[in-house]
C-alpha cells in the first residue's frame, strides 16, 4: 500500500510539473505574440451590402498644388514725371539772365504722388485672398477625395482548402477610417490549428493608402515594418528607401479597390496593376494581369460577376506563397474571393459570405 501511494503522489507531482512547465511555455509564447500597435476601437455595423449596379467611374484628380503668393510689382515712373536735369545741362539752355535760385517742390508735388503709392497698397492683400481661396478650394477637394473612400467595411469569408487533406475555416478584412487615419485588418483561422492577423495602420490621402505600420501575428511569433518617409525599416534591423506608392499585404486589398473604383486603374481583362508590397522581410514590385471576367456563386449574394486578377512570378522569390484576387464592381469594387497558393501543395479559397457596413 505505501509503494502505491508513494506511486501515486509522484505521478501527481510530475503532472503538476509539467502542467507549470506548460503554463509557462504558453505565457511566454503569448508574451512574443503580444501586438505593438494600438487598434482603433470596434465599430457598430448597420446595414448588410447587396450586390448593386455600380455607378460610373469618375476619375478623381488629385488636389491642384496651393500657388505662392506674388507680390505686386511697383508701379513705374510715368514719363510725365522724368528725373529733373543736371544743374550744368539746366544753366546751358536758359538765356543768360541773373541765376534764379532753385526752390523745392511745392507740397502739392508732394500729394500727387501719393494717390500713386496708395493704389498699390491693396495689391499684398489681394494676393493673400487669391492664395486663402485657393487654399479652401484645395482643402474642399482633399474632403472630397476622402469622402470618396469606403465606409467602414468588414467583408466575412468562408475558408476552403487542402493540405494533406481538407481544411475549414473562416477570415475577415475589416477596414476602419478615422479622419485620415485608416487601419486595414485581415484574421485567418484555419481550423483547428492555425491563426493568423495581418494589421496595417497609416494615412489616407487623395492619391492612396500612406502605410506607416505593418505587423503579422500568429501564435508566438510577431513581425513587424515602419514606414518612415524616406525609409523603410524592417526586422532584423534592415532599412531600405521607400518605393513609391508602396503598400503592404493588408492595405494591398483596400489600395487596389478604391484605384478600380475611382479609374486610377481601369478594371478590365487584359490590363494589368502593379504595385510595391512591404513584408517584414522584403519589398518586392508586384505585377498583377487581369485574366478574367467571371461569375461566382456566392454563399448568401448568390451569383457575383467578378474580375480575376492573377499575379506574375518575381524576380526574387523568397517563397511560393502567391494570391490571386476577384473584385466585384457590383459590391463597391471590394475583393470577394482571395486565393492563396503555397506552392502545388497546399492552398485556401476565402469565398465572401456577407458584407457589412457601418
Amino acid at each position: 500500500m505505501a509503494r502505491h501511494a508513494t506511486l501515486k503522489l509522484s505521478l501527481l507531482a510530475a503532472g503538476v510539473l509539467l502542467g507549470h512547465l506548460l503554463a509557462l511555455e504558453w505565457l511566454g509564447r503569448e508574451a512574443d505574440a503580444i501586438s505593438g500597435l494600438r487598434e482603433m476601437a470596434p465599430v457598430m455595423y448597420t446595414r448588410l451590402l447587396q450586390p448593386a449596379t455600380p455607378p460610373p467611374v469618375v476619375a478623381m484628380s488629385a488636389p491642384p498644388p496651393v500657388p505662392k503668393a506674388r507680390i505686386a510689382p511697383r508701379p513705374k515712373r510715368k514719363a510725365s514725371e522724368a528725373k529733373p536735369a543736371k544743374p550744368e545741362t539746366a544753366v546751358a539752355q536758359q538765356a543768360p539772365e541773373p541765376v534764379v535760385p532753385v526752390t523745392p517742390p511745392e507740397p502739392e508735388t508732394v500729394v500727387a504722388q501719393a494717390p500713386a503709392e496708395a493704389a498699390s497698397a491693396p495689391a499684398p492683400a489681394a494676393s493673400a485672398a487669391q492664395a486663402a481661396a485657393s487654399a479652401a478650394v484645395t482643402e474642399d477637394k482633399t474632403a472630397e477625395a476622402l469622402d470618396r473612400w469606403p465606409v467602414d467595411t468588414r467583408l466575412t469569408y468562408r475558408l476552403t482548402g487542402d493540405w494533406r487533406g481538407p481544411l475549414f475555416g473562416d477570415a475577415r478584412v475589416q477596414w476602419q477610417r478615422e479622419n485620415d487615419r485608416y487601419q486595414v485588418r485581415l484574421d485567418v483561422k484555419v481550423q483547428p490549428f492555425f491563426t493568423q492577423v495581418l494589421t496595417s495602420q497609416g494615412e489616407v490621402t487623395a492619391n492612396g493608402l500612406v502605410p506607416r505600420a505593418y505587423e503579422e501575428m500568429r501564435p508566438g511569433k510577431r513581425r513587424a515594418a515602419q514606414f518612415g518617409d524616406e525609409v523603410l525599416f524592417l526586422e532584423n534591423g534592415r532599412t531600405i528607401p521607400r518605393p513609391p506608392g508602396v503598400q503592404d499585404t493588408a492595405s494591398q486589398f483596400v489600395e487596389l479597390s478604391q484605384r478600380f473604383a475611382t479609374g486610377k486603374a481601369p478594371l478590365e481583362v487584359g490590363r494589368t496593376v502593379s504595385l510595391w508590397l512591404a513584408r517584414p522581410g522584403a519589398v518586392d514590385l508586384w505585377t498583377y494581369d487581369i485574366v478574367g471576367r467571371e461569375m461566382l456563386r456566392t454563399p448568401k449574394l448568390g451569383e457575383v460577376e467578378a474580375f480575376h486578377l492573377k499575379p506574375r512570378p518575381i524576380a526574387n522569390p523568397r517563397g511560393n506563397i502567391t494570391a490571386e484576387m476577384w473584385f466585384a464592381p457590383s459590391l463597391q469594387y471590394l475583393p470577394v474571393k482571395i486565393r492563396v497558393l503555397m506552392g502545388n501543395e497546399a492552398y485556401l479559397d476565402l469565398l465572401v459570405e456577407h458584407i457589412e457596413q457601418r
